[in-house]
């Protein structure tokens, strides 16, 4: 299968633009692309949810999302305030092999950190990377605080069994300060992992080909992009 997992230290990490950014390079060089989102909690201000985010970014590729449900929460609460079925595991399995069938790559987000709660068995989206054998990318905060929720991140997906891709900041902020910094030398540490990009803050209010052009320079050759982790940590680096 030619599918990987995005997944975030917690909520609110940038997962969705990391996520655009692996599909507007995996695009712009040719291939087939599909985003299944395995659960959308929550909706974003103009009513719209994470793959629409993904395709204003990257275009015109395959999204697909399990299920949708409007509170803001983990997959499993939301599901038992409105009376929605849960997914599991085997669903997402499921819907990414047949997408895999017809596309090139297939990039499965989400929802929230790596062990939130999908149904009453406390399945996760772990789960679901363990069941489908592929690798996982971690998409992590910038500053004070992140190398904690990283560390503890790559260390369940150790306990798993499961390949950790590497680590992505999903915002790298303007002004970064000591903390900000200093992470890019030690997140690749508390990952277990190497830095595989750095988007900048605000990536996702840009037009396609903009867009385009940050997810080239922020992310890593592996994605077909260019950034380059000992370059970027000295352009940072603190006194």
């Amino acid at each position: 299968m030619s599918v990987i997992v995005v997944t975030g230290t917690g909520t609110g990490v940038g997962k969705t633009i990391v996520t655009s950014a692996i599909a507007a390079l995996a695009k712009a060089d040719g291939r087939r692309v599909a985003v299944l989102k395995a659960a959308q909690a929550g909706l974003n201000e103009d009513g719209t949810g994470d793959v629409d985010t993904v395709r204003r970014l990257a275009g015109d590729v395959t999204t697909r999302e399990l299920v949708r449900y409007i509170d803001p929460l983990a997959p499993e609460t939301a599901a038992r305030r409105s009376g929605m079925p849960t997914i599991g595991p085997a669903d997402i399995a499921l819907a990414a092999s047949r997408l895999d069938e017809e596309h090139d790559t297939v990039i499965v987000e989400g929802a929230g950190g790596l062990l939130v709660r999908f149904d009453s068995n406390g399945s996760t989206i772990a789960d679901a990377a363990w069941a489908m054998g592929v690798p996982v990318l971690v998409v992590a905060q910038a500053g004070l605080g992140t190398l904690n929720a990283t560390a503890l991140t790559a260390e369940a997906l150790l306990r798993r069994g499961i390949e950790s891709l590497g680590v992505v900041v999903g915002s790298w902020p303007d002004e970064p300060d000591l903390a900000a910094r200093c992470n890019l030398e030690d997140l690749p540490v508390a990952a277990g992992a190497p830095l595989l990009g750095a988007l900048p803050q605000g990536a996702g209010t840009l037009d396609p080909q903009r867009f385009l052009e940050v997810a080239r320079a922020g992310l890593s050759p592996w994605f077909g992009g260019d950034f380059d982790p000992e370059q970027f940590a000295m352009t940072y680096k603190s006194s």
